[in-house]
């Protein structure tokens, strides 16, 4: 069954263009122009992915992507022409999964498409763990605390069952980078550290001073079972 990728993109000529490459890549794609369309589209679900830019003439795609993490956990990538620290990191902690630069070139746009499908998946490995008072279910998608669900994100979910996967050992960025968002070469660091911080925030009693995910100084991150 084909899946359905929504273009956001203000530039007719840009939006046509990137609907052609997913389209040739037998995605079913629809656009719309502005944040607000975007915000009223991914309510109404059956999205895969959202590829969202982030100048808009209403709405700018931070609020966009704030917006619809209120509703839906659908992967967001956003599309920048600024590619400097602040913007990509500002993205980021909106709720985006991933981010590419403009100009970009079509085999990587396509590469972070797929990426973020994969990440939409279950895990590889069924049996339940235990981190703390948490409960990581890989086979169902779900993590629990006490009974009651957390709502992580499709990307958060992946990262805290490849952490919870090998409880204890220090997993390396670059590693999290393969296993979770499928880079080997052009993965960005900046996407962990931002992800494990978001997910602290909804795991963690006290986000700045974390007992699951911890940091391992010049290495990565580990979760303490």
């Amino acid at each position: 069954m084909p899946r359905t990728v929504l273009v956001v993109e203000d530039d007719p000529a840009v939006r046509r263009t990137t609907s052609m490459l997913l389209a040739a890549e037998s995605y079913d794609v629809e656009e719309v122009a502005t944040g607000a369309d975007a915000v009223a589209r991914a309510a109404r679900g059956g999205l895969d992915v959202v590829v969202l830019d982030l100048m808009l003439p209403d709405l700018d795609g931070f609020e966009v992507c704030r917006r619809i993490r209120r509703t839906s956990t659908v992967p967001v990538i956003m599309v920048t022409a600024r590619s400097d620290s602040h913007d990509v990191v500002a993205g980021l902690e909106a709720g985006a999964d991933d981010y590419v630069s403009k100009p970009f070139v079509p085999q990587e746009l396509s590469a972070r498409v797929r990426a973020s499908l994969r990440r939409g998946g279950r895990a590889d490995h069924a049996d339940p763990v235990r981190v703390g008072d948490l409960e990581v279910r890989p086979q169902d998608g779900l993590v629990t605390r006490d009974g009651d669900p957390v709502d992580l994100t499709r990307t958060e979910l992946r990262l805290l069952c490849e952490l919870a996967r090998v409880p204890g050992r220090a997993v390396t960025r670059e590693e999290l980078l393969e296993k979770v968002w499928g880079y080997d070469y052009f993965g960005d660091h900046r996407l962990v550290d931002v992800h494990i911080r978001r997910l602290r925030l909804k795991v963690e009693e006290d986000p700045g001073n974390p007992r699951h995910v911890q940091t391992v100084r010049g290495t990565g991150y580990r979760v303490q079972p």
